[in-house]
């Protein structure tokens, strides 16, 4: 199970960036009284009483952005909204019911999924009976807070757990997540052109989509369910993307929106390549959109029979796509002909393959170890004169596995030694084909840790305490 994500929305100015510092204990978001200061989706990783959740906070609903960013800051919220498993509704108690407060309910109000109504800035309990008039806004728990009077924080939090999805035990021996894994869900997803609704008909035996030369056919996302050795798949088919300068109306736009959607409600990614063509700054999008969600992903390179005439080797082609996407070395490359229905079978195979190591969990002596082993062969350079230490590692979440390393500041450790661990623990852990998620969450100041992973002296046991 991924972690919960809580996304904080709201019209401008009603304190959703002040509630998102609060709730997270640092001050990570901007807190301004200008209206359009977040404009980006600003994520953090809250541990409260044993759950993990992530904090997001968006910009606010219905404003004009002075930068004529108002569209992107408005995907960015509808983005934000989409990937919640539960949404905290902000409204502003000082200022009273604002018809902006209004049509933010009326938006929500059809999304079907867990709401709290959060009346911030009441700051006296004198204000507590005007707070009244938001209760028909929303269905939801209402919880009256003020971050200013510090008010009603555990609360807040209590309302948050209370509504969370159950938590799942994780066992501590390694192996996949659940016993019986849900219908994968497989997002197809390329430039125009490039076969994907011919490789979606050899998946499915039939013409369930209308395949043609002309580029641009499917113009919306199609779920196709299909039957694989007793197995139940779901293929999301997409529309062909080109570049956003060459969107030609809103239907080829909004087709680009729900290819980005498709890839995130999916499981696993099959990023198509045509043999004969380059890498585009299309492909380079999508990858880049498949990178920032954490999607376990296959690089399909169809048309392959073209490219054995043209004598073009699988060796080249994986250069030539490690040299494009560098992050992405991880991903692995399937060569197919879905035309002649070639390989496609193999493909599932191995989407089912990376797919369970996504669900895959390491028990936390096993993971202390690695992480031990990583420092002793290479220690986290001095940073400001101070030694970077990792006090221990677990795993919090699969799809994808996240893991949260405990330190004494997550500011000391350099890129390239976090892009060192990451590449240990991919390849001495079973992820070796998915991307890893990891987060360096710093010791709080109250809390007595014990030592570190780096300590000379060899530890009789491994950490596996929290």
């Amino acid at each position: 199970m991924a972690i919960p994500k809580i996304a904080i929305v709201g019209r401008p100015n009603v304190g959703k960036s002040s509630i998102f510092n609060w709730i997270a204990g640092h001050r990570i978001a901007i807190v301004d009284p200008t209206a359009g200061v977040t404009r980006d989706r600003v994520t953090y990783l809250v541990h409260e009483k044993e759950r993990y959740f992530e904090l997001v906070d968006t910009g606010g609903i219905g404003i004009t952005d002075s930068d004529d960013l108002s569209e992107d800051i408005e995907r960015q919220i509808q983005v934000g909204i989409d990937e919640a498993d539960l949404i905290l509704f902000v409204v502003d108690g000082s200022m009273g019911l604002a018809h902006l407060d209004e049509e933010v309910a009326q938006r929500l109000r059809s999304i079907e999924k867990p709401k709290i109504l959060c009346v911030n800035k009441c700051d006296s309990t004198r204000t507590d009976d005007e707070a009244a008039q938001f209760f028909g806004l929303t269905k939801a728990p209402v919880v009256l807070t003020s971050v200013k009077g510090n008010r009603n924080r555990n609360e807040l939090i209590n309302t948050i757990l209370d509504n969370l999805p159950p938590a799942e035990e994780f066992e501590e021996s390694e192996g996949e997540h659940l016993s019986n894994p849900p219908e994968l869900k497989i997002a197809i997803v390329g430039r125009r052109n490039v076969g994907k609704s011919t490789f979606i008909n050899a998946l499915a035996e039939s013409e369930r989509m209308i395949v043609s030369e002309v580029a641009g056919t499917t113009r919306d996302s199609v779920d196709i369910r299909f039957e694989f050795d007793d197995k139940s798949f779901l293929a999301i088919d997409t529309p062909g993307v080109r570049k956003r300068k060459s969107l030609a109306n809103d239907i080829e736009f909004y087709g680009l929106t729900r290819a980005k959607r498709s890839i995130r409600r999916a499981n696993v990614v099959l990023m198509f390549f045509d043999s004969q063509q380059t890498i585009s700054k299309v492909d380079k999008q999508l990858v880049a959109e498949i990178e920032e969600n954490h999607k376990p992903c296959i690089f399909v390179v169809n048309k392959w029979d073209l490219a054995r005439e043209s004598k073009m080797t699988s060796e080249k082609w994986d250069e030539y796509l490690t040299s494009q996407f560098r992050t992405m070395r991880h991903a692995p490359v399937a060569l197919v002909t879905a035309r002649d229905s070639k390989n496609i079978k193999q493909v599932v195979n191995l989407a089912q393959t990376i797919y369970k190591q996504s669900r895959k969990r390491v028990s936390t002596g096993r993971l202390n170890k690695v992480v031990r082993a990583a420092i002793q062969n290479n220690q986290p350079p001095y940073s400001k004169n101070r030694r970077p230490k990792i006090f221990y590692a677990t795993q919090v979440a699969t799809e994808p596995p996240t893991i949260v390393l405990k330190c004494n500041d997550s500011k000391l450790f350099s890129e390239s030694w976090k892009r060192y661990l990451s590449g240990v623990l991919r390849e001495e852990l079973p992820f070796n084909e998915i991307p890893i998620k990891i987060y360096y969450r710093s010791k709080d100041l109250k809390e007595d840790i014990g030592p570190s992973l780096d300590m000379r002296d060899e530890l009789e046991e491994d950490f596996e305490q929290e």
